[in-house]
């Protein structure tokens, strides 16, 4: 993974910015330690010394007793060269350096004195400072003044890479970081310090310009550390990175001595170097042994502990990139400044010869190398053995995202993929962060990216507006996202072709007048459909029955359409005149909304009786049917003797009754609840209009066309429809 993203690199920037990517701040480390008089002072924060835990007569208990300020400077800057020492083995260099009434370089930047155990040794020659020697002939500048002339000299990286760019040798860059941990007097005495480097970083640059052993100073980073003694206050105040110059940045911190300077240096070691904190919870730990064989025994009979680890934050990138770091456990320790994600320690353990599908490897040093429950874990690592990670989650399933095994007597975090392999199939849709939804709009989401897609422009082009074209994209994917539903069940508009032109149009940043009348064409061309009762595509998905009622589907329609329009009325007043229209058509007269009422009421009682109808056994049917049809035999004998009586005319609205050929076949049988109904609703609408004339005055079915050609010719039509002359 890391190899990939370098490649990347490569290919995109140019030569000389990789190697200033190669050789940055973080390659050179230059600490510098006071070793004055005034840092044997006391920092007030007692340590106790007596171990029994139990008064007992005639013992009397030690006294406790406090650090000096150089030997809480010199423990936690020795912690940091652990932590970095643990992560980087290879190409991060620590020189260490005491200043007293002279500077002691106690290493090199050669590889082999890269080790805390030099320095410690080193440091162990040093001693304590002396509190009788003269503070005036003390100085923390001459430590200062070897540390930049140290960064001047080449390490054997950038040799390395100087003999392999022999023509180009000036490409290779120089660049490092001066850690001072001393007793200042004021921010006027840190500001000379300043000044101090800055001159001298100029004064070595015109020696190494003139020199082939060394090399001129890019970049220099101080960062400056006040310790004082707990209990007193600070003459010095804290100040952020400022640009002293272009070869000079500077910091300065305040901090107590003792624990808070432990973790303020625990804090710089993280942001110098990129690394993040793990914590893993819930080891159990028999609390009497000093073996990690705890899974055999009964939980009552182990503790749990917490081991928080250091390591390149590469190993969270999936945590960043997905946002899941609540999910992680993400927590903020104590002092507020830096977080640690929590892992869970998964009981199955795995041995290291089974294979996990791995995605990268980062080397971890534990933050309390010295506690048990660190000692405990690395030795149980070291043993050969492995241990999973899981996320802790409240609810569902477990997600393994870590393992951590040591390899050739080194302990690494390994980054385990918990999502779909990418040599695996293409995920289901229905197997996507919205569970088993599977009617999700892909085939407008495909129109959607095409209409949004990315292409080069050139760098003449320039856009009226002076927007750069990456704000015009952004703005133009903007606009096209304010209402953009996912599935096809919960939109409408969305699935009607009436509505495209418009949903088309008001996404656009301006508008033409054109525009505004295709918009409002298209709102009036869906209240012509709502005036014919038109059905909608309204989905049924999860509801009972037929769905809702034909006004409330126009009801959902309009409420969405406009929800639409109001996201981008605010851009211009076409826009909003568009918002006008919808608004305006939605208010209906009174007397639309009474006829919207009595067809309500009339689809009511229908679906009532329908509801009845099927109610109905087989034994009531055959009832009614032969009830229905002696009903409509005694019509017919009805209409027989109105028919032929000459004083009653026949009734405008009646149908004449049909011929026994033409009429429905009754069925002798017992009749369907369909015919029952079909023959119901035919007679009905029979008796609703008024009848053709040509049927009306009809004899036999019969009816003599072009009556007043004949009346012309001088015919006498008779009532049979026979002619004579």
């Amino acid at each position: 993974m890391k190899s990939r993203r370098t490649t990347q690199i490569y290919a995109v920037k140019p030569f000389s910015v990789v190697n200033m990517k190669m050789f940055s701040v973080a390659h050179k480390t230059v600490f510098v330690v006071d070793h004055c008089p005034y840092m044997s002072e006391s920092s007030r924060q007692q340590v106790e010394c007596d171990v029994l835990t139990k008064r007992t007569q005639g013992v009397i208990p030690l006294a406790p007793v406090s650090k000096s300020l150089w030997t809480c400077a010199v423990e936690c800057s020795m912690e940091y060269c652990r932590i970095l020492y643990d992560v980087y083995p290879l190409d991060k260099l620590i020189n260490y350096v005491v200043s007293d009434s002279e500077f002691h370089s106690l290493n090199s930047w050669r590889r082999e004195d890269q080790n805390t155990h030099e320095l410690m040794s080193a440091l162990a020659a040093v001693g304590p400072p002396n509190p009788r020697e003269d503070p005036e002939c003390c100085s923390i500048l001459h430590g200062l003044v070897a540390a930049v002339e140290s960064l001047c000299k080449i390490t054997e990286l950038q040799h390395e890479k100087r003999i392999d760019l022999m023509d180009t040798a000036e490409r290779v860059a120089n660049r490092g970081r001066i850690i001072c941990l001393t007793n200042a007097k004021s921010d006027t005495h840190v500001r000379m310090l300043e000044d101090c480097i800055q001159e001298t970083i100029v004064e070595q640059n015109k020696l190494a310009a003139g020199s082939d052993r060394l090399m001129a100073i890019q970049q220099c980073e101080l960062v400056l550390v006040h310790i004082f003694p707990q209990g007193e206050d600070t003459l010095v105040s804290d100040r952020p990175k400022k640009e002293i110059s272009s070869l000079l940045t500077s910091e300065v911190h305040s901090v107590r001595a003792g624990r808070h300077l432990a973790t303020k240096l625990n804090i710089l070691v993280q942001q110098h170097f990129d690394l993040a904190s793990t914590t893993i919870t819930n080891i159990p730990m028999k609390p009497t042994l000093n073996v990690c064989e705890q899974e055999e025994q009964h939980a009552n009979t182990s503790a749990n502990y917490d081991v928080e680890l250091l390591h390149h934050r590469d190993a969270h990138l999936e945590f960043f990139k997905s946002g899941d770091l609540h999910m992680a456990g993400t927590s903020t320790r104590e002092n507020g400044l830096k977080e640690t994600i929590t892992l869970k320690w998964c009981t199955p353990r795995t041995n290291s010869i089974e294979l996990h599908y791995c995605t990268g490897a980062y080397r971890i040093s534990p933050t309390d190398v010295n506690s048990r429950p660190s000692s405990c874990l690395t030795n149980f690592l070291l043993n050969g053995r492995s241990v999973l990670l899981e996320q802790p989650r409240k609810s569902g399933s477990k997600v393994i995202s870590h393992m951590l095994s040591s390899h050739g007597g080194e302990i690494f975090l390994h980054v385990l993929n918990s999502n779909r392999s990418t040599l695996e199939d293409p995920p289901s849709i229905s197997e996507g962060c919205g569970g088993r939804v599977t009617d999700y709009r892909i085939t407008d989401f495909g129109e959607f990216m095409r209409e949004n897609r990315l292409t080069p422009v050139s760098e003449s082009s320039q856009d009226p507006s002076g927007k750069l074209p990456v704000e015009r994209a952004r703005s133009q994917l903007e606009r096209h996202t304010r209402y953009w539903p996912m599935i096809i069940s919960q939109t409408t508009i969305f699935n009607m072709q009436a509505v495209v032109p418009l949903a088309n149009l008001i996404v656009k940043e301006t508008l033409t007048e054109e525009d505004v009348l295709t918009c409002q064409k298209t709102v009036y061309n869906l209240v012509e459909m709502e005036r014919k009762n038109d059905p909608l595509p309204i989905s049924t998905v999860g509801s009972r029955g037929k769905g809702p009622k034909r006004d409330e589907q126009y009801r959902i329609m309009w409420n969405e359409l406009e929800t639409l329009v109001k996201t981008h009325a605010g851009a211009t007043d076409r826009h909003q005149r568009v918002l006008d229209c919808i608004i305006a058509c939605r208010s209906k007269p009174p007397e639309e909304e009474e006829r919207k009422k009595r067809g309500r009421k009339r689809e009511d009682r229908e679906d009532r009786t329908e509801k009845n109808g099927t109610k109905d056994t087989e034994e009531k049917s055959w009832q009614d049917s032969e009830r229905l049809k002696g009903l409509l035999d005694k019509e017919d004998q009805e209409s027989e003797v109105i028919k032929d009586s000459p004083d009653s005319p026949e009734p405008p609205n009646k149908k004449p009754r049909l011929s026994s050929e033409d009429a429905p076949p009754t069925s002798k049988g017992p009749v369907s609840l369909l015919s029952m109904w079909t023959n119901r609703i035919t007679t009905a609408n029979s008796r609703k209009h008024q009848e053709f004339f040509g049927r009306a005055g009809s004899v036999n079915k019969k009816f003599e066309l072009y009556q007043h050609l004949k009346d012309e010719n001088g015919m006498d039509i008779h009532e049979n429809g026979k002619a004579a002359r």
